[in-house]
């Protein structure tokens, strides 16, 4: 995690010892992180199989989430060379989420999970987040799943992966691991870190490795990744509206209010918004262009507006 989030973190879970949690230096995108975890965990247990999630997705119920992660577990366990991602089937041409294109069924095997154990499939291709046009291709031709982000596997292929794929990313995490426990960890971690080039673990390894299997989410699963997923977790009312908050809409429909008891929000003739108020920034963006704030943090960046 970020440095600035060890503590509230550690404060959460209580149940880890503080050298369960990873400060990173500087944001470096997943490649490096999952790598580092990786390398820790593997110099701890060589035989350990591990689970990425990542951290801001709505999953549920837990009990079948934990039934789909033992299937995949007995996947790698049958295949030690094998990573296992989940995908879940789209319900909408979405623009925001990558996809997976699956291809052959992987076999029944034994001791895999039963009559009610989740369909596999090989991964003929990782693809990138699609036009609306390409989105709604994907979603007709039924072989294809939202990326989930979620991936099992065991510690050392990952890293023999990033050691073909990435040498230099490669090395630069064995040093750290190589150095835990030392006096000197905290200066390494600082210094190889820094150094690595970022990249995102699609892009580093998945795009590139064999063999991968996608396991067909039986669970419920969003990524609270904008503001789209409001409705999908709150439910909206008569005219499509989903409010947070003290709000009044007159003649407004389809639209997605964010507010609090305290400040309140009036719409009068509108539709398809997005209307979000916190104390120091007021949101209001067309619901059909919410990727476009991307553009927004990228000028306040450049701007120097970081409060």
């Amino acid at each position: 995690t970020n440095r600035v989030l060890v503590e509230p973190i550690a404060e959460q879970l209580p149940e880890l010892p503080p050298e369960a949690i990873i400060g990173e230096p500087c944001k470096r995108d997943t490649a490096p992180c999952i790598g580092l975890a990786s390398a820790l965990v593997a110099r701890r247990d060589p035989q350990a199989v591990t689970v990425v999630m990542p951290a801001d997705h709505v999953i549920h119920p837990a009990e079948r989430f934990q039934q789909a992660i033992a299937f995949a577990v007995e996947l790698v366990e049958q295949q030690p060379e094998r990573i296992v991602t989940f995908g879940i089937k789209p319900s909408y041409p979405a623009e925001t989420f990558g996809y997976i294109e699956r291809g052959e069924p992987i076999p029944r095997f034994a001791g895999g999970g039963g009559r009610d154990a989740p369909s596999a499939f090989a991964v003929l291709k990782f693809r990138e987040k699609p036009s609306a046009e390409v989105a709604q291709q994907y979603l007709d031709a039924g072989s294809y799943y939202w990326n989930s982000g979620i991936f099992v596997w065991r510690p050392a292929t990952i890293m023999a992966a990033l050691k073909r794929f990435e040498p230099d990313m490669y090395g630069r995490l064995a040093a750290i691991a190589d150095a835990l426990g030392s006096d000197e960890y905290p200066a390494v971690l600082e210094r190889e870190f820094a150094a690595i080039q970022g990249k995102s673990i699609d892009y580093a390894v998945m795009e590139r490795y064999d063999p991968v299997v996608v396991v067909e989410a039986t669970f419920a699963w969003d990524d609270v990744g904008s503001w789209q997923s409001l409705p999908r977790m709150r439910g909206a009312d008569a005219d499509g509206n989903t409010v947070v908050g003290r709000h009044v809409g007159l003649r407004t429909c389809g639209s997605i209010v964010r507010t609090d008891d305290r400040h309140l929000v009036v719409t009068l003739g509108v539709q398809d918004l997005i209307v979000v108020h916190t104390p120091d920034a007021t949101l209001v963006a067309n619901r059909h262009d919410e990727e476009s704030i991307r553009q927004v943090v990228a000028w306040l960046n450049e701007h120097g507006w970081n409060e």
